[in-house]
Order: C-alpha cells, then sequence, then structure tokens
C-alpha cells in the first residue's frame, strides 16, 4: 500500500509539473492550486523532499502546492507523522544538536524578524520536526534546514489557517 501511494503521489508531481497550475499563483506567496492525483484524504500534507515541494490535499484530484526548504541531505527523514501543534509567533529554542554543533547560538529567540520559526509553526509528531515560515525566504527550494520544512511566512500563515491538528504528513522523496 505504501509503494502504491509513493507511486500515485509521484504521479501527482508529475502532473502537476507538466499540466502546471489550474488557477493563477497566489499573489501573496508560492501556492498553487493544482491537480493532484493520490490516495490521501483531503487536509493531508504531502512533502516532496526532491522536488521541494508542499502539497495540502484540497479534495478529489485537489491540492494546493507549495513552494519549501527540505533538510540538508544528512537531517532529511521520510516516513509518516502528524501535525501534534499549532504555534502563533512561536518562539524558537535550538537543539541540543544544534547548540553542540554551534555554542554561539542564543538560548532562545522570540517573536520578531529575526526569529527563524517565522510568524508560524506546526510541530510534527513528539519530535523537533516543524513546518515553519522563515526569516530567510531566500532559502526556499533549497535543502538548508536541520530537517524541519521551511516556508514563505505568507505561505505558513495560509497552511496554518487551514491545517488542523491531528493532520496526516507524508513525507517522500
Amino acid at each position: 500500500m505504501l509503494r502504491f501511494r509513493a507511486l500515485a503521489a509521484c504521479a501527482a508531481l508529475v502532473l502537476s509539473t507538466m499540466l502546471g497550475s489550474v488557477a493563477a499563483e497566489a499573489a501573496a506567496g508560492g501556492r498553487q492550486e493544482t491537480l493532484f492525483l493520490g490516495d490521501y484524504e483531503p487536509g493531508t500534507i504531502v512533502v516532496f523532499t526532491g522536488a521541494r515541494q508542499l502539497f495540502l490535499v484540497t479534495g478529489h484530484e485537489r491540492a494546493l502546492k507549495y513552494d519549501i526548504a527540505v533538510g540538508k541531505p544528512s537531517e532529511q527523514w521520510f516516513g509518516t507523522s502528524w501535525v501534534s501543534k499549532k504555534r502563533l509567533n512561536p518562539i524558537w529554542v535550538p537543539t541540543p544538536s544544534m547548540r553542540e554543533a554551534k555554542p554561539t547560538l542564543p538560548t532562545s529567540v522570540g517573536p520578531g524578524p529575526s526569529n527563524p520559526l517565522g510568524k508560524r509553526a506546526m510541530n510534527l509528531g513528539w519530535g523537533t520536526y516543524r513546518i515553519h515560515g522563515t526569516n530567510s525566504p531566500n532559502s526556499i527550494g533549497s535543502a538548508a534546514s536541520a530537517g524541519c520544512f521551511r516556508m514563505r511566512n505568507a505561505d505558513v500563515e495560509d497552511l496554518f489557517e487551514r491545517v488542523h491538528v491531528g493532520a496526516q504528513v507524508v513525507v517522500l522523496q
């Protein structure tokens, strides 16, 4: 079943790329309404790390597509998780491994323009991974994070309003 879902999701990505958007790109960010073929319930988030895109399934063969930044190759992960918490104007606290790698990091960064989480964050499962905004929008489209999925702030605000705690998140290559 997982292999079928992965193949269907890949087909959705190819069709999305080939056919382009069904609607015009939203002015506030990089999101597009697009054709999406896959066996996922509406409200499911599907991430393709290789394409650096996140899809929010909205209905039968429909999804919103967002451009994202993904984890560095050594930090990427794949599988299924869920949105476990949603945070407005989050406080960023570096993980112990981040502080070990770079001891000069601050203990925390509150809301504002220097916060690496941007304006919204959605925690995934019980771990330290998140879908969040960024104070570095030029990183969108790259493999730059410590495993989280970064979005433009306008896009993460849009996604934040559409997604509920408990929503399934599927991460594929």
